[in-house]
């Protein structure tokens, strides 16, 4: 599906610190989030009052400002859609972070890391402490673990007999499968899945990269899917 890009590193002065998260990147003089919140504080156990004393730097929307983690992990509960991706992890691949951060985006189920326990958190921008993610060191254990849930397992892949994703109807209750960057899909993933899919393209490049195409994917599940955003 993909071909092999070298992530490029953010620049950064030498003699200063390291982040203090893996993806929490600030640049010199600018702010992300909101200060220590006035007085009166608002009520409610949702609220952090560290956050709300010291600041909110996270990257959440406005809506979740201040909030602990855990309440909007619990909130995020109610309205999450019933469809979950899954990425192959067999070489720390740095854009499963990006597949991560973008199914938060699109409120995922969950999302299921296969192969490699430990993935490359980077492109997650933190949102994975806000998705449920679960790993399989195998496409079988994920392909047994779906069908026991009633879930269909479609892959996502340029290989020949797929079906247009632009002329195809996805499953509500999908599980959406990517390849490693470079490779694609592995033979066992290919075999285990039920439906084969693939996003056309008209450029010279043999293919685009995972993480594109993961968000490619899920808005398509989205607008096949979802009603319009809350407001």
């Amino acid at each position: 599906m993909t071909d092999p890009a070298s992530p490029v590193e953010p620049q950064r002065d030498s003699a200063a610190p390291e982040p203090t998260g893996p993806t929490e990147w600030e640049r010199p003089g600018q702010e992300v989030g909101v200060g220590p919140h006035p007085l009166p504080w608002p009520a409610g156990d949702h609220y952090d009052p560290e956050l709300l004393a010291a600041g909110d730097r996270r990257n959440v929307v406005d809506r979740y400002r201040y909030w602990r983690r855990e309440a909007i992990v619990a909130d995020l509960d109610r309205v999450r859609f019933p469809f979950e991706v899954a990425i192959e992890n067999l070489g720390h691949d740095h854009n499963i972070g990006t597949v991560v951060r973008t199914a938060n985006a699109f409120a995922a189920a969950r999302v299921h890391i296969v192969g490699r326990r430990r993935w490359n958190r980077r492109g997650a921008m933190v949102t994975d402490r806000y998705q449920h993610l679960e790993h399989h060191p195998t496409v079988g254990g994920l392909a047994d673990d779906i069908r026991r849930r009633g879930l269909v397992l479609v892959a996502v892949d340029n290989l020949p007999g797929a079906a247009p994703l632009e002329r195809t109807a996805l499953p509500e209750r999908a599980v959406l499968l990517f390849g490693a960057e470079g490779p694609g899909l592995s033979p066992e993933a290919t075999a285990a899945a039920d439906l084969h899919v693939s996003i056309a393209q008209f450029g010279s490049t043999r293919s685009i990269n995972v993480g594109v195409a993961a968000g490619i994917v899920m808005h398509a599940w989205i607008r096949e899917h979802a009603g319009p955003p809350p407001a």
